[in-house]
């Protein structure tokens, strides 16, 4: 197999690139994000009545799952999936390719500034979004085989980059 996981903050685009990914290559895409909602219901609600952990065990037994299909796929996974080593391991087996979507934090609140479903950054949204900026930044970047800027760029944009990219790595 020869999956590409894509990472990244909440809101740099990870499920509108994949969606790309599907439309060009119809190749298959998944969300665990996706996956998680359609067996176990809103993600915030799993976050308020069983908390992050509770969720965090499900998103790795998704990542487990999607790994072990037997094609190729493009995943999007949820932004905190890279916290857990395990989810890593899985996500760097099998000659995968971890593809980090950077996006600047201004670029970011202003996506997310009406978006009330994440459960991560209910209250004081820049406060929030700045304080996982900070905890995850350094971990997305030391996690990835390839990372693509998508400030300013179409999800069409980024799309080309990345295919530009995982032809450079084969």
């Amino acid at each position: 197999m020869n999956n590409r996981f894509l990472i990244g903050m909440p809101g740099c685009g990870k499920s509108t690139v994949a969606a790309v990914f599907d439309w060009k290559y119809d190749e298959q895409v998944y969300d665990t994000d996706d996956c998680i909602v359609s067996k176990h219901g809103e993600i915030s609600k799993i976050f308020e009545e069983y908390g992050e952990e509770y969720f965090r065990e499900i998103e790795t037994e998704v990542i487990k799952q999607l790994n072990d299909i037997e094609y190729d796929c493009f995943i999007s996974v949820g932004g905190g999936a890279v916290l857990r080593e395990e989810n890593v391991r899985i996500m760097k087996s099998d000659g995968n390719k971890i593809i980090y979507l950077r996006t600047k934090l201004s670029t970011l609140e202003e996506r997310l500034k009406n978006d009330t479903t994440r459960p991560l950054l209910k209250g004081d949204l820049k406060k929030r979004l700045n304080k996982l900026f900070a905890e995850r930044s350094a971990i997305y970047e030391g996690v990835a085989d390839i990372i693509v800027d998508t400030d300013g760029l179409t999800p069409e944009q980024i799309f080309e980059n990345i295919s530009t990219e995982l032809r450079g790595i084969k």
